[in-house]
């Protein structure tokens, strides 16, 4: 999987993937590639939690087959993790009880993100969250 620059000329790797739940399994694959590749290994777990909960709000909500995952190196210690769809729906962060199975994934994504938003796009969204390494210790 080599790396490209994204469209801000930021390293990033990125991948098609099926609009089904399995997909996560290959979203976590490609986010821990990258992580290892820029030396972010203490990041993976949480960039697992936040791709796999943006992949299954794309599977539940987005329209066509296909949705890309970006994962973007910001600055040596910052990474982006994006997923595009083409749904123009905007994600709602819901209200949920104690007893409610769904309806957590962006308050998980705020949680464990620096930042995270929305972006519209002409045919539909980027939803991404930003996650930053602790400063090494001497």
């Amino acid at each position: 999987m080599p790396i490209q620059p994204s469209p801000t000329g930021d390293p990033a790797y990125s991948e098609n993937l099926p609009r089904t739940p399995e997909s996560a399994h290959a979203a976590r694959h490609l986010a821990s590639s990258a992580l290892h590749v820029w030396r972010l290994d203490e990041l993976e777990y949480a960039a697992w939690m936040v791709v796999s909960e943006l992949m299954a709000n794309a599977a539940m909500h987005a329209h066509q087959d296909l949705v890309r995952v970006t994962v973007t190196l910001l600055d040596p210690r910052r990474v982006r993790i994006a997923v595009v769809d083409r749904s123009r729906k905007m994600p709602e962060r819901r209200k949920v009880d104690g007893g409610d199975e769904d309806g957590r994934g962006l308050a998980i994504v705020e949680a464990l993100c620096d930042a995270w938003d929305v972006d519209r796009l002409p045919w539909g969204k980027r939803v991404w969250g930003e996650l930053t390494a602790p400063e090494a210790t001497p």
